[in-house]
């Protein structure tokens, strides 16, 4: 990618994001006089850690939790997100144990367990990498609605389109809103301390 086309993607994918953001928001609060119920977002998943473990929905449930998904070939939102959620979590200081932070890759063919442990190492203990089969990552991304599509590179290789929000889910598991990131990590951290 040319580092003239660079921005326009960047500026691209921002926008698919915040308008996904607002089309969930608007579903969250019911849409125009609640005329339909939308779909739920989230749902059952088994997914694989970066240490190996399983790890389902219902090992979740019992605290409020962030969802991520990108994948660590991603070159700029994901680290810049990723590290985002870090500083909220160090802003949250012991309270950041009550919490689960969880970064589910859309890239499963490269996003192994290894890979995910070795990523993960540059963020804040606390989040948990997710990968699994293409099938179970397919279905989690539709539960979740979340665009995520494989865009081949000149050089034979691929890169990934992918919804950039961060979901805040309760303790039962249910979604609450995208989570806002654009602010101080202790503002973001006081917000996120009243689902505990």
């Amino acid at each position: 990618m040319s580092s003239a086309t660079r921005p326009l993607v960047i500026a691209t994918a921002f926008a698919a994001s915040l308008i996904v953001g607002l089309l969930i928001m608007f579903w969250a609060m019911g849409g125009v006089g609640k005329v339909a119920q939308p779909a739920a977002i989230g749902g059952p998943f088994q997914l694989t850690d970066q240490n190996g473990k399983a790890v389902t929905d219902k090992s979740l449930k019992g605290k409020p939790t962030l969802i991520f998904f990108g994948y660590t070939h991603c070159p700029d939102v994901c680290p810049t997100s990723l590290f985002e959620i870090s500083e909220v979590l160090r802003a949250m200081g012991k309270d950041a144990d009550k919490v689960n932070a969880i970064f589910i890759s859309v890239d499963p063919e490269r996003d192994t367990p290894a890979t995910m442990k070795n990523y993960l190492s540059s963020f804040d203990p606390h989040l948990e990498g997710l990968s699994g089969d293409p099938a179970e990552i397919a279905k989690v991304i539709t539960s979740y609605r979340v665009y995520a599509k494989k865009v081949p590179t000149k050089d034979g290789d691929y890169t990934m389109d992918h919804t950039a929000l961060i979901y805040l889910m309760d303790r039962d598991g249910r979604f609450v809103s995208p989570f806002n990131l654009k602010r101080t990590p202790e503002e973001a951290a006081a917000d996120l301390k009243r689902y505990l």
